[in-house]
Order: C-alpha cells, then sequence, then structure tokens
C-alpha cells in the first residue's frame, strides 16, 4: 500500500487520481482504492479538509490528485439577491456544510432543509453533483 503524506506542489504532474466523497475528504486517516485500482493510505494533517484540486505524495514519489466525487446534492438557484441570502442566512444558522457559488446553493441532501428553503418560497432540486463547502470563517480560505 502506498502511504500518501504530504502536499505537492500544485504544478506536479500526477501519476493518479483518487475521486472521493465529501465525508471521506474531512478525515485525516483512511485507506481507499485510487482511479487507477492503487491501495493507498492517506495520514494527511487532522483538522484540515481535503479540497479538490490538491496532490498528495509520499511513498515512492507517487503523486495522488484529489478529486470531489459527484454525490447526491440539495441545489437552490435563485437570482433574487435577497431570498438568496435569507436562504444563505437560514442555512448557516444551522450550521451545516455549505457550497456558495454564483446564485447557486448546495448542501448534502437533506429533505428536511429542502423543505425549509421551500417553505421561504425557494426551489430545491437533487442533482449528483461535486461538493465543495466553504472552509468557513476561521478557517484558510482557498478557493
Amino acid at each position: 500500500m502506498l502511504k500518501l503524506t504530504e502536499i505537492a506542489s500544485s504544478d506536479s504532474m500526477v501519476d493518479d487520481t483518487l475521486t472521493i466523497a465529501f465525508d471521506l475528504r474531512q478525515k485525516s486517516r483512511f485507506s481507499a482504492t485510487t482511479d487507477k485500482d492503487k491501495e493507498v493510505g492517506l495520514f494527511y494533517p487532522r483538522g484540515q479538509i481535503l479540497r479538490s484540486g490538491i496532490i498528495l505524495t509520499g511513498t515512492d514519489n507517487y503523486k495522488v490528485l484529489i478529486k470531489a466525487a459527484n454525490e447526491p446534492v440539495s441545489v437552490m438557484r435563485n437570482n433574487d439577491p435577497l431570498k438568496f441570502a435569507k436562504a444563505c442566512y437560514h442555512l448557516g444558522n444551522r450550521h451545516i456544510s455549505l457550497q456558495i457559488l454564483n446564485a447557486e446553493l448546495r448542501y448534502i441532501k437533506d429533505h428536511v432543509l429542502d423543505h425549509m428553503l421551500e417553505g421561504l418560497g425557494l426551489l430545491v432540486e437533487h442533482e449528483m453533483l461535486p461538493f465543495e463547502p466553504e472552509a468557513g470563517a476561521y478557517h484558510t480560505h482557498d478557493h
């Protein structure tokens, strides 16, 4: 098993990719199988999230690009700034992981939160998309 223990420079040539969902990208130690079927063990600093685009390396200088997997998310799209702000406020008030894009919000599929937004007059759809939530106010912003 290859051990991935450190971040490589972003301009490194990669040998492989590892496509994983957000819940696993929050863990600091786990085993996985890369997209080329190599067994890897990740030993990453605790308290950090593996963001899509990070390149990890370790054993034998093998470089693996992290990619956010498509997963079931609730998606709210709205061009009305006030409605969008209200949606952000109410979701943020529940301390959930939230991806904020231009006129679009994504969160891990949750029918209770969907119902809350629908109660605010917003349309919520379910899609299979990569999920890359905000880091939070007290973390480094890298996107």
